[in-house]
Parts: structure tokens; sequence; C-alpha cells
């Protein structure tokens, strides 16, 4: 059953707040915990006041919380079962691929590769983290960052924490700039692999 209630409180910084039910009941109700994952457009951050529609669920403590939530004149969305696919494996399993065969042909160090899943493994880790941490309204690890560690070469981690971890995939902001990080870093790989010069430069 879809509830409508209104936002009361919210804090943009840990992504949570509360939404008190608009119930036509005279008994008092509680007001229910709302999560930024559980807004159907994350685009857009809640404000206090605004009028949003639920369905009620319970977390593992027994609270209840909300999920589904739309805003005011938009449309419940019905999530596919398959919602991202496959795509994210295909492509990181692609990309080491072609990294193992330029190690394998001498065109890179396999140091280079190691680098790259040595820090894909440790974005994947901070993304797993940051969502634990989002689940218990703990500090949250600063997107900048997670951006960082993407943009140095471990971006695969991060496209496969959004995949399996279902965090940070909803968020276009966020999702621009880490693109923008795997096209930079890319780049960079492309120009080691014509000019190998540049791998010496870097690292010294």
């Amino acid at each position: 059953m879809r509830v409508k209630g209104k936002i009361t409180q919210w804090d943009d910084d840990k992504g949570f707040g509360f939404i008190q039910p608009m119930l036509k009941a005279t008994s008092k109700v509680e007001r229910v915990f709302l999560h930024a994952k559980a807004l159907q457009n994350r685009s857009r951050r809640p404000q206090v006041g605004e009028v949003v529609t639920y369905s009620m669920a319970k977390d593992q403590q027994g609270r209840s919380q909300a999920k589904g939530v739309t805003f005011a004149g938009e449309k419940q969305l019905v999530k596919s079962a398959r919602a991202t696919g496959s795509w994210p494996l295909k492509v990181v399993l692609l990309f080491f691929l072609l990294l193992a065969g330029a190690c394998w042909f001498g065109k890179l160090h396999y140091y280079v590769l190691a680098g790259y899943a040595g820090l894909s493994l440790l974005t994947f880790i901070a993304y797993a983290s940051d969502k634990q941490k989002a689940k218990n309204g703990r500090w949250r690890t600063p997107e900048a960052t997670l951006q960082l560690m993407a943009l140095i070469g471990g971006w695969p981690g991060a496209l496969l924490g959004q995949s399996w971890l279902r965090h940070k995939s909803k968020k276009m902001a966020f999702l621009r700039v880490l693109w923008c990080c795997v096209l930079l870093n890319s780049a960079l790989l492309i120009g080691v692999l014509w000019q190998p010069a540049i791998l010496q430069l870097l690292v010294g």
C-alpha cells in the first residue's frame, strides 16, 4: 500500500531524514525513516516540507522505513530485476584481458596490471565500506576520495561497486565525474602504450 507523507527532516550530507505520514486517523503516527537510496529520483534532493508517496518496509531492527519514494507529481517506477545488467562486469573483464595482452606482448610491464588490480580492489572495498556507513548513518567517505581512486586506476572496481552493490549508481552528477575519470585514465594508458617514455617519466 502506498502512503502519502511530508518530509519533516533531511540531512543531505548524511543522505537520510524522516517522513511524517499524512493519515486521517486522529492517533499520533510515528515518523518514518527515509534514506537517499529509497528515492526513485535520486537526481533530485529532498527538501523539508515536500510531499512524497512511499511504501512501508522494515529494517533489520524492525524499524519502519520508506521505500520506493516518489515526489508529488512523479509516477512510481517498476524496477527491473536486471536493472543494470552485466555490462560493467563485461567491460572490466575486457579491460583486464586487453591489459594482460599488452603485458604479454611487452607493451606494458606486469606491475601496471597488478597496479590496476590492486587499486580496483581497494576502490571496490571503499564503495562497500561507504554503503555500510550509509546504512548505519555514520560519517561517509567523501565523493572526491572515491573519484580520485577511480582516476588513478581504480575505476574498474568503481564500476563493479556500482553494479554489484547498487551504490552511487543513480546520482547523475557523480556518474558524470566518474566517467570523466575513466576517460582521462584510459587516455593516459593509451598514451603510455604509444609512447612508453611517458610511463618512465611518471615513475621517475
